[in-house]
Order: C-alpha cells, then sequence, then structure tokens
C-alpha cells in the first residue's frame, strides 16, 4: 500500500481523532508526521506543552500521548486498515513516542475493540459533575476491564471501605496541591474565562464543574483556590464508582501503554452511556501515588483514578486542528 490510498480528507480525520484524546489539562502535547514510505503515523512529544511543576517527570504527558495513539489506531481502523503501533521505536530519539504504521487491505482485518469507538471519540467528554446514584451493571464492569486488560493494563473497581481510603488520599493531593503555590500557578496558566475564549487548548470555565457539597469527591480545583467554601457546590453521588488503573511497570513504555489503556476504558465507557471523570491529584505526589496500590504487597504501579457513573454530559474542551499538530511537510500531501 502507497501513502497515496491515504488521501488529505482521511489523513486529517485520523489525526482529528487523535486529537481529541484527553490530556493532562488539556495540553495537548503531541505532534504527528506521516512518513510516506512505511506509511506510518510518527507522534511525537511537544515538550513546551509539558507541566514542569505538575509532570515533573513526563509520566502525564505519555499518558496523553498514549491516548491519542489509541485514538489514532481506531481511526485508522474505522478507515480500512490494520494499525501496527511501535512504542519508543528508535532509541536515539526519545521524542519519537510511538509509530503507527497502516497494513492491510482495507475492510479486511478484526479490529481488537468494539466496532462502535470511532462515533465514541467525537462523544467522549470529562464530565465533573454530579453523577446518579444508579448503579453501574456488573456485565459493563466486566467490558471495562476487560478492555484496559487488552491494553496491557488492569482496571480494578474499588467498593466500600477500599473506595472511601483512595478518595481520602486524593483529598490530601487535592489539599497538597492547593498549597503549592508553583502548582496552582501552573495550573491557572490553562484555565480559560468561557467557551468563548479564542484558545485551542486548556480549559474553559464550563467545563470545570462543581465541588462537592458533601467533600466526599475531591474533584480538582483547577483554579488552586486557597478557600475551598468559595467555590461552587453540589450535592454529589453518595457511593461513587472509582476504578483504579494500573500497570505492573512502571517504564515510558508503560505509561504509553496505560494511556491506550485508558481511552479503551473511556471510550467503551461513551459507548455504554457513561460518564467518567480522572482523579489524578495522588498521582502527582510520588508518597500518594504509591500508596494507591490496593493490593497487600502494593504490586503494580498506580497510573489513574477514574470515577464512571450515569449524568450529564461534560461539555466539550477546545482542540487544535489537525494542521496545527501536523508537520508542515506532510500536511500539504
Amino acid at each position: 500500500m502507497r501513502s497515496e490510498h491515504l488521501d488529505a480528507e482521511t489523513l486529517e480525520a485520523c489525526v482529528a481523532a487523535a486529537v481529541a484524546a484527553p490530556s493532562f489539562f488539556n495540553t495537548q502535547p503531541w505532534r504527528f508526521r506521516l512518513d510516506p514510505d512505511a506509511v506510518a503515523f510518527e507522534v511525537r512529544a511537544e515538550p513546551d506543552r509539558s507541566l514542569r511543576h505538575a509532570d515533573p517527570v513526563g509520566r502525564a504527558l505519555h499518558l496523553s500521548v498514549g491516548a491519542s495513539v489509541f485514538n489514532l489506531r481506531v481511526a485508522v481502523s474505522h478507515f480500512g486498515w490494520a494499525p501496527v503501533v511501535r512504542l519508543l521505536p528508535r532509541p536515539g530519539e526519545p521524542g519519537l513516542l510511538a509509530t503507527v504504521r497502516l497494513t492491510g487491505s482495507a475492510g479486511r482485518h478484526n479490529v481488537d475493540h468494539r466496532g462502535d469507538l470511532y462515533g465514541a471519540i467525537w462523544r467522549r467528554h470529562s464530565s465533573r459533575f454530579p453523577f446518579s446514584d444508579r448503579p453501574v451493571p456488573p456485565q459493563a464492569r466486566a467490558e471495562l476491564a476487560e478492555s484496559a486488560h487488552r491494553e496491557g493494563a488492569s482496571l480494578s473497581f474499588l467498593g466500600g471501605a477500599e473506595a472511601a481510603r483512595l478518595l481520602r488520599v486524593t483529598a490530601e493531593a487535592e489539599h497538597r496541591n492547593r498549597l503549592d503555590a508553583d502548582r496552582g500557578t501552573e495550573s491557572r496558566r490553562w484555565v480559560h474565562r468561557d467557551l468563548d475564549d479564542p484558545h485551542d487548548t486548556g480549559l474553559p470555565q464550563a467545563v470545570l464543574g462543581p465541588q462537592d457539597a458533601r467533600e466526599g469527591i475531591p474533584m480538582r480545583d483547577f483554579t488552586a483556590a486557597r478557600h475551598p467554601e468559595r467555590l461552587s457546590a453540589q450535592d454529589f453521588e453518595t457511593a461513587p464508582l472509582i476504578a483504579l488503573l494500573k500497570t505492573v511497570h512502571d517504564r515510558r513504555t508503560d505509561w504509553l501503554r496505560a494511556g491506550e489503556a485508558l481511552e479503551h476504558v473511556l471510550l467503551v465507557a461513551t459507548a455504554l452511556g457513561l460518564r467518567a471523570s480522572l482523579l489524578h491529584q495522588p498521582m502527582e505526589w510520588p508518597d500518594l501515588r504509591r500508596s494507591l496500590s490496593p493490593d497487600p504487597d502494593h504490586t503494580g504501579h498506580a497510573q489513574m483514578l477514574i470515577r464512571l457513573g450515569y449524568g450529564p454530559e461534560g461539555p466539550a474542551t477546545p482542540r487544535r486542528t489537525p494542521h496545527a499538530v501536523l508537520d508542515a511537510d506532510t500536511s500539504r500531501r
């Protein structure tokens, strides 16, 4: 197959799908290039969009890029090819995080995910609003766990005392974040006043959501207010469904796989009519992150806490255009 078979419209649609992935503070820390000879997308980190205080080692950046790689896989499959992914393919190019090669004949391969995930890409939004107390059925939980497993990660649903413990750990992380002046300044830099602000990254005020009036769920205050009682508040669900995403190891490749697993889970949740928000605060403090493992011997490495349930669809956050993230030489092909 030659690159001319990937027409400009399909190329743009694939990159738009990748850009629709979630990223830490909606920084969108990625760039793409189509290698016309290998017929492969190259996915690179954009270091200028990293968060020096909240993500000093770049773990969250890798998760974000991994999520975009999964969306790219889904889009490539949607348009009829089989994607072959290599993570960190060239040791001499540390900024090249993945390649996604297009193989096979259009429409003649089996996909490794649900067939409705391409449509879910455009409907998936984080919802930082109260959910109902309607329980998530066991079969839905099983499908979400299987989605993570297919990407080399595990997803555990925590109940009762363990869920309460992890929420307390998250509350401690949120408290630390609010007291850290550097992190607060960094966070506020990515918050915009409203959806009409002319920004293509960051977080409009409308997507931030309220705080939990009962203080049971420590939702992130992106404005890093020192006085949380002044923030808008609503009653959240009384028994939140909290899932912990983990990997066996904690290398850069594991962070990328965790990002793929996270987005697989979020898209399946969207297809099932579920909403999700991410509780990332404890991942930003090494001691708190280590304490998240529910296993007695603390095996595995926590990568994300996910709150799931039924509730309102969150507003969309802005996105950069495909041409803004696609290397200039390929955008003209």
